[in-house]
C-alpha cells in the first residue's frame, strides 16, 4: 500500500493527537500542518521537526500534492473547510460531528460522492476494541434479546459558551448506539437544564426508541463530581457493562436475568424466577482506538472503500442531534428522527434550518432540496453553524488571505472550544 500523504488542519486539543497517530502508522505520513495560532504551529514544529510544511492558512495545503486532509477545528468551521478540500479532490477525515446541521452534512456527503472522494467522520468509539466486542455479543445473541441500553457520559466541565452539552457529548453515545444496534432510532425525546450559563444547557437526558423496540437512554452532564463513561446493555439472557474509564476490565458480563412464569394455565399471578450467575470480564486485546481509526482511514483511501463511519453515518448522527434539540425546546416531546422541522429555534434569533430525512431501514435517503448561498443559519444549542473562513482564515499578522469563491456569514466566536468535551480544538488556520 502506498504511503498516504496527509495534511492536518487544527492543532488545539485533539489535533496533536491526530498528528501523532498518523505519524506512527506506516501507511501514512504527515507532510503538512496548519493552524492560525502561531504558538501551536511552533509546538508541533518542535515535536515533529521532520514535517515539511507548516502554515497559518489551511489553503496553503492545496498546492502540496497531498492525498488527504484531516480536519480537527471548531465545529462551526467544519462545513467550509471540508467542502473546500473535497472540491479539490482530497480525501477527508473530519472530527465529529460532521456539521452543525443535516443540510450541510448531506451536501458534504453528496459532494464526496460526486468527487469520488473518501469522507470519514471521527466517531472514535466505533474503533474501540471493547465496543467492537460489545457489538459482537449483541449480534451473536449472547445477551439474548436486548431490552434496553443506558449510557452515562458525565464529568465536571469543560463548559462551553457556544454550544450546549448535547452537541458536545451526544455524538459519542449516539454513534456508539447506531454502531452496536445497526439501526437508526425512530424517535428521540430530550429534557435539559441550564445550571451555570443562561440558555446553554449543561445537563441533559435523552431517550431514543429504535425500530427493533429497544429503548436507549443517555445522561449527559458537565456538572457532575465524577467522570463517568459507561454503557449498560440489558438482555434477556445476560447483561453487560462497558466502562471506558476502566483501564483494563472495560467489559463485565453479568450472568443475571429474571423471567416471569405463570404457575398454571389459570389467570393467577406471575411468579418471578431470578438467576444469579457469575461476573466475567473477557480478555480484550487493547489497542489505541485513535490509532485503529487512523489506520482504517488510510486503508479505506488506499483500497477506495467506504469507512465504517462514513459521511452517511455522520449525517445520521447529526440528524439524531437535531431531533434531540427540537425535543429539548418543545418540552421533551418525542420527535421523529425523520428530518422534519417544526418552529424556528428559540435559543438564538435565527432562521429555520431545513433538514432532510434520515435513512430508512432499507438504507435509502430521501432527496434534499436545493440550497442557496449565502445563508445565515445557527443551529439549536450552538451559537454558530457554518462560518465564514474569509474572516477566520487570516495569519496572525493581520494580512488578509485570498477568499474562497463562496461568501459566508461574517460573525464567529473565535473562542469556540472543543466539541469533544475536554479542551479547545485547533483554531482555523
Amino acid at each position: 500500500m502506498a504511503c498516504l500523504k496527509v495534511g492536518v488542519v487544527g492543532c488545539g486539543y485533539w489535533g496533536p493527537n491526530l498528528v501523532r497517530a498518523f505519524t506512527e502508522i506506516p501507511q501514512a505520513s504527515v507532510h503538512a500542518v496548519a493552524d492560525r495560532d502561531r504558538s501551536r504551529i511552533e509546538h508541533i514544529q518542535v515535536r515533529y521537526p521532520y514535517i515539511e510544511h507548516f502554515a497559518l492558512d489551511y489553503r496553503s495545503l492545496f498546492n502540496l500534492s497531498l492525498d488527504a486532509v484531516v480536519v480537527s477545528t471548531p465545529l462551526g468551521t467544519h462545513f467550509e473547510i471540508v467542502r473546500a478540500c473535497l472540491e479539490r479532490g482530497l480525501h477527508v477525515f473530519v472530527e465529529k460531528p460532521l456539521a452543525t446541521n443535516s443540510e450541510d452534512a448531506r451536501l458534504l456527503v453528496e459532494l464526496a460522492q460526486a468527487k469520488d472522494c473518501i469522507l470519514m467522520v471521527g466517531h472514535i468509539s466505533t474503533y474501540n476494541p471493547a465496543v467492537r466486542e460489545l457489538k459482537q455479543m449483541i449480534d451473536s445473541g449472547t445477551l439474548g434479546e436486548i431490552r434496553y441500553i443506558d449510557a452515562v457520559r458525565v464529568g465536571l466541565g469543560s463548559f462551553h459558551s457556544a454550544l450546549n452539552v448535547i452537541w458536545d457529548l451526544a455524538p459519542h453515545d449516539v454513534s456508539t448506539l447506531l454502531h452496536v444496534l445497526g439501526e437508526p432510532p425512530l424517535s428521540v425525546s430530550t429534557r435539559g437544564i441550564a445550571c451555570v450559563q443562561e440558555s446553554i444547557e449543561d445537563v441533559a437526558y435523552m431517550t431514543l426508541m429504535f425500530p427493533s423496540g429497544i429503548l436507549a437512554h443517555s445522561r449527559m452532564s458537565w456538572l457532575d463530581p465524577r467522570k463517568t463513561r459507561r454503557v449498560t446493555v440489558v438482555g434477556t439472557k445476560k447483561m453487560v457493562v462497558y466502562d471506558d474509564v476502566e483501564s483494563h476490565e472495560k467489559l463485565k458480563i453479568y450472568d443475571k436475568r429474571v423471567s416471569a412464569v405463570r404457575p398454571t394455565d389459570t389467570f393467577g399471578e406471575f411468579q418471578f424466577a431470578y438467576h444469579y450467575g457469575s461476573v466475567v470480564s473477557p480478555y480484550i486485546e487493547l489497542e489505541e482506538p485513535l490509532r485503529l481509526e487512523c489506520l482504517h482511514f488510510a486503508e479505506c483511501v488506499s483500497e477506495h472503500e467506504q469507512p465504517l463511519t462514513d459521511g452517511w453515518n455522520g449525517l445520521q448522527v447529526v440528524q439524531v442531534i437535531e431531533a434531540a434539540q427540537r425535543s429539548l425546546r418543545e418540552g421533551g416531546i418525542p420527535v421523529p428522527v425523520n428530518g422534519e422541522r417544526g418552529a424556528a429555534p428559540t435559543l438564538r434569533e435565527v432562521i429555520t434550518i431545513h433538514s432532510p430525512g434520515i435513512a430508512g431501514r432499507d438504507g435509502a435517503y430521501p432527496n434534499v432540496g436545493s440550497t442557496t448561498y449565502p445563508k445565515k443559519s445557527v443551529v439549536d444549542g450552538a451559537v454558530l453553524t457554518t462560518v465564514s473562513t474569509d474572516v477566520l482564515l487570516r495569519p496572525n499578522d493581520g494580512e488578509p488571505v485570498e477568499p474562497l469563491d463562496v461568501e459566508r456569514p461574517r460573525e464567529i466566536d473565535l473562542g469556540s472550544p472543543s466539541i469533544n468535551g475536554d479542551d479547545a480544538q485547533g483554531t482555523v488556520p
